[in-house]
């Protein structure tokens, strides 16, 4: 006999099994664990109870004869910032080890799109890590092509490494601004050769030119 499923909105007494799905998922995935980490069961319950009364995100739930063992979020989103149409984008798909094979993963999709075409938006995407081989053949065989590499890290990560990036080339233009400097201030403490320093020598004297002397930078003498 084929197991009962069912998929449907999740509820605020599922967040047990929910934080307990994360840590699967967390684990299965390999770099999530170092992402995201589990959170609280309080805080997990108090999230589900606000995506009841989001109407562009859903998170689903798939049962299998009763036991929760998967789950997805689905958000809709303009497609492109030079599209006006919107899709609906599948998060964080999971299904527990006990309930595959046997359709859960499907449905949950089905979820998806079945949701997709009553909102009007032409186009499904779903998220998954590329180190999930099983989970991107599974969607492979749905028709869903890569489209693109989703790179995940904390914002205080990214801007220390651009802060990194940046500092080689900034420390050597620090240098050579005070290499100029101090060029131009021994340039202006030099005294003038000798015989330039007689009344009835010119500075604009054709057999010298005329000597102009490097401006002093404001910082001299500070």
């Amino acid at each position: 006999m084929a197991p009962a499923i069912e998929v449907r909105d999740a509820r605020p007494d599922d967040a047990d099994a929910l934080v307990t799905l994360w840590r699967d998922m967390a684990v299965g995935a390999g770099h999530q664990s170092r992402l995201l980490a589990a959170p609280s069961v309080e805080s997990a319950r108090a999230s589900v109870a606000g995506h009841q009364d989001d109407r562009c995100g859903r998170l689903i739930v798939g049962e299998i004869d009763g036991r929760l063992g998967g789950m997805a979020y689905l958000r809709q989103a303009p497609i492109s910032p030079l599209h006006d149409e919107v899709t609906v984008t599948v998060e964080y798909l999971h299904v527990s080890d006990h309930a595959r094979r046997h359709g859960l993963g499907k449905a949950l999709i089905a979820e998806a799109a079945a949701w997709a075409e009553h909102e009007n938006c032409p186009h499904l995407a779903v998220l998954a890590p590329p180190v999930a081989r099983e989970a991107n053949r599974f969607l492979a065989r749905l028709g869903l092509g890569q489209a693109g590499v989703v790179r995940f890290a904390s914002t205080h990560t990214v801007r220390r490494r651009l802060a990194a990036e940046h500092a080689p080339n900034l420390l050597a233009l620090l240098s050579s601004r005070r290499s100029v400097i101090a060029r131009r201030a021994q340039l202006a403490r030099s005294p003038l050769p000798e015989d330039l320093q007689h009344d009835e020598l010119r500075h604009d004297d054709p057999q010298y030119g005329e000597l102009r002397l490097p401006a002093a930078p404001e910082s001299t003498g500070t």
